[in-house]
């Protein structure tokens, strides 16, 4: 199974870009796919997640309102648009397949994913 992350770049605060995640081994039409993200010296944070019909999302407080994920399960697709982006975005982005979360106050929080991409780096310039 390998996950391909895409659509990382340079893009000054303000601005948009969008990131992909092919997945080829297997297909993961049931499964919650998602994006965490690692900030140079920071330990790697949950961003959003998609139910596997894709009729749910989740995100982080910190991106709600300005990042969208959605997926295209006949293309074994996962998509992350980022608009409004800001530097504190700055991260290395990996995609995920089958997310770990526990359930705690009517919420669902995402810790860990069983698959991994490799990672797509996104950097925002003031």
């Amino acid at each position: 199974v390998q996950l391909q992350a895409s659509g990382g770049g340079l893009v000054q605060a303000g601005g948009s870009l969008r990131l992909s995640c092919s997945v080829s081994g297997r297909t993961f039409s049931n499964y919650v796919r998602g994006w965490f993200r690692q900030a140079p010296g920071k330990e790697r944070e949950f961003v959003a997640a998609i139910s596997g019909s894709g009729s749910s999302t989740y995100y982080a407080e910190s991106v709600k309102g300005r990042f969208t994920i959605s997926r295209d399960n006949a293309e074994n697709m996962v998509y992350l648009q980022m608009n409004r982006l800001k530097p504190e975005d700055t991260a290395v982005y990996y995609c995920a397949a089958d997310l770990l979360s526990t359930y705690q106050g009517g919420s669902y929080y995402y810790t860990g994913s069983r698959y991994w991409g490799q990672g797509t780096l996104v950097t925002v310039s003031s």
